[in-house]
């Protein structure tokens, strides 16, 4: 996998051992394996999550309704992808790639070990976990695999296909190891073997850090300046925290009831509210041009598209999950 030919290419690789991973930057190979695990851990947990929701308690699941399941479903997707926005700017300003993709992975993995404590808080403790650092790994690990190649060089492409089948086989094997292992044994010990993957993916990230030159070591340069950034994050953590603990002493006082179907709908009505308010303001402001515009309502027509794809894609760990359980026969159930 890794040969001493360094200047077959005429590139100059970001470690001074020569050593090449299918002849692209060796540290494509410490991303590769930490992308590996992290999809693992993340479809494992997501292959048992409706099951476990609406498995009844006498088989040790949460006996959830399948409208409320899937509610819980649909916000824990939705919100890893939302917090890849707040994610890729920590990183940016205050933290860097290479550190938010650490700390990304090590929230990741006590998410997943949280999940395997038996309790209703510990689960959605996990699930909060999952989300933030998933929020932090993953539009960051990309960002890294680039910055592993010049601006010029002609491998870019290749190394990021390379990559991504690092995610394939992730996402292929994790479904058929921990859900034998939720389904036929115990749903917090398929929890828990997400979060071995995880944590092994970190342990080859720290191994194979070296590798990785200056890719992602360094946040951007700030015209404001990095302790204006970390003050910034800092107040916007503190905000975030503070609304949360509003909202959850108002429920606990009885003033507002918070419950998986209302936050469903407040988060779906937000959601586009946003996306509504944010193309009104690209299409009306007076600082865009008119070419500018017309991209836009491009960008608009995709974004539209590209939703009702993921949306159908999504029904893979929710709707069809539950299909072939209840109108399928399981291989697992003939071992």
């Amino acid at each position: 996998m890794s040969i001493n030919t360094p200047t077959t290419l005429g590139m100059e690789l970001p470690t001074g051992e020569g050593k090449t991973f299918f002849g692209h930057p060796r540290g494509l190979a410490t991303l590769f394996f930490t992308e590996m695990w992290e999809r693992f851990s993340y479809y494992g947990m997501r292959a048992l999550l409706i099951l476990f929701l609406t498995a009844s308690v006498e088989r040790g699941g949460l006996g959830f309704s399948v409208a409320k399941s899937g509610v819980i479903y649909g916000m824990y997707n939705a919100m890893v992808y939302l917090l890849s926005l707040p994610g890729g700017w920590i990183a940016d300003r205050v933290l860097g790639q290479r550190r938010a993709v650490l700390y990304g992975g090590i929230v990741i993995a006590c998410g997943h070990f949280t999940m395997a404590l038996p309790g209703i808080t510990t689960f959605y403790l996990g699930l909060c976990l999952i989300v933030v650092g998933t929020g932090l790994l993953k539009p960051n690990i990309s960002t890294m695999v680039g910055a592993l190649y010049s601006e010029n060089d002609h491998r870019r492409d290749a190394g990021f296909s390379i990559f991504y089948m690092g995610i394939n086989i992730g996402a292929f094997l994790s479904p058929l190891a921990c859900g034998y292992v939720g389904e036929r044994i115990n749903w917090h010990w398929g929890f828990g073997l997400a979060g071995v993957g995880m944590t092994l993916g970190l342990i080859q990230y720290a191994l194979g850090g070296k590798y990785l030159g200056e890719a992602g070591l360094y946040p951007a340069p700030s015209p404001r300046g990095l302790g204006v950034e970390k003050r910034r994050f800092a107040i916007g953590v503190g905000c975030i925290v503070a609304l949360l603990g509003g909202l959850a002493l108002l429920d606990m006082m009885g003033v507002i009831e918070i419950t998986a179907e209302k936050m469903g709908n407040w988060v779906g009505v937000l959601l586009i509210v946003l996306t509504v308010g944010v193309f009104t303001w690209l299409l009306s402001a007076a600082e865009w041009t008119v070419t500018e515009k017309k991209r836009f309502v491009a960008i608009g027509v995709l974004f539209l598209t590209s939703a009702l794809f993921w949306s159908a894609f999504e029904q893979a760990g929710s709707t069809l999950n539950l299909f072939a359980e209840r109108s399928t026969e399981s291989a697992f159930a003939r071992l």
